[in-house]
């Protein structure tokens, strides 16, 4: 049987709950990973950066976008900026260096992806996989946390436990994102 984070043992539903917080989790990790790394790369690519400060302005804006989505709804819930950033800090660490090292591994071993630029239906189909194998790589090391009662347990508490997040529109904005710059990107070769 599985434990709940109150100590208890669960049934299977509950270890349904918990599978629901970590693909939330995850898609909250993998919506922030993407917008910032998108951006870092835009700017990168337009003020014709190499690579490395290109990739390091990416991950910076990934952590940002980030931990900014986690601390909007403990904001909104009512709790104070600096202790929902301290909460979204102790909860998302974890997996947003876990899904950085992942999409960024995948896009380096892509070859030709990181050269390739915004405007390129290379770097959009790498991303799209980097980010979908990121995505399984960060969904355990979520689930992990939240069965020790940590990770998005922490902010799940924080808010008093309530109703679980619809998560499907994260998951349609990413995949239309992506979709949208990959078709944007063939465009340009048609010119």
């Amino acid at each position: 049987m599985e434990h709940d984070t109150n100590g208890g043992h669960a049934g299977h539903g509950a270890g349904h709950d918990m599978s629901s917080m970590a693909v939330g989790a995850t898609l909250h990790c993998l919506t922030g990973c993407a917008i910032g790394e998108i951006i870092g790369l835009l700017v990168g690519t337009a003020a014709g950066w190499a690579n490395l400060p290109t990739v390091a302005l990416s991950i910076s804006l990934a952590f940002l976008f980030g931990y900014a989505l986690s601390a909007i709804p403990l904001v909104r819930g009512g709790i104070a900026l600096s202790a929902a950033l301290g909460l979204v800090l102790a909860a998302d660490t974890l997996s947003i260096v876990t899904m950085e090292i992942v999409d960024n591994l995948v896009m380096l071993l892509i070859p030709g992806a990181m050269d390739s630029g915004v405007l390129n239906p290379v770097f959009w189909v790498a991303m799209a996989l980097a980010l979908t194998v990121a995505f399984f790589v960060a969904w355990p090391v979520n689930r992990a946390q939240l069965r020790r009662g940590k990770g998005h347990a922490v902010t799940h508490q924080a808010l008093g436990g309530g109703a679980g997040m619809d998560n499907r529109p994260l998951a349609i904005g990413v995949g239309a994102f992506l979709l949208g710059g990959f078709v944007a990107s063939l465009g340009t070769l048609l010119h």
